[in-house]
């Protein structure tokens, strides 16, 4: 979207903002799972969380500002709320298996 969709004098605003957040969304994920621990793999994902929606904030701003049209934002709101799922959904994982191994 910010290769395709936005105006060159957003190279220094928007566009490296939507690019950092969701690059974020997967690293913190990632780094969460490298960390061999259940409690600060939940804690990268809370921040995975915060980096999609701070690109979904992106993506309405990009929207505001006409870079995007409606059919766009909606797909991008329907990926977001997909994800979403995900990251919730592994994050109770990571949960229950914390509860599992902390009363054995």
């Amino acid at each position: 979207m910010a290769n395709k969709c936005f105006p060159k004098f957003e190279a220094y605003n928007l566009k490296p903002r939507i690019l950092s957040s969701s690059r974020s969304i997967t690293a913190n994920i990632a780094e969460g799972f490298g960390r061999f621990h259940h409690q600060e793999n939940i804690q990268f994902c809370r921040q995975a969380r915060g980096s999609l929606s701070e690109t979904l904030e992106h993506a309405i701003t990009a929207f505001d500002e006409d870079y995007i049209d409606k059919t766009y934002l909606e797909r991008v709101h329907t990926e977001y709320k997909n994800c979403l799922k995900e990251i919730n959904a592994y994050i109770k994982y990571l949960k229950t298996a914390k509860s599992v191994i902390n009363n054995k």
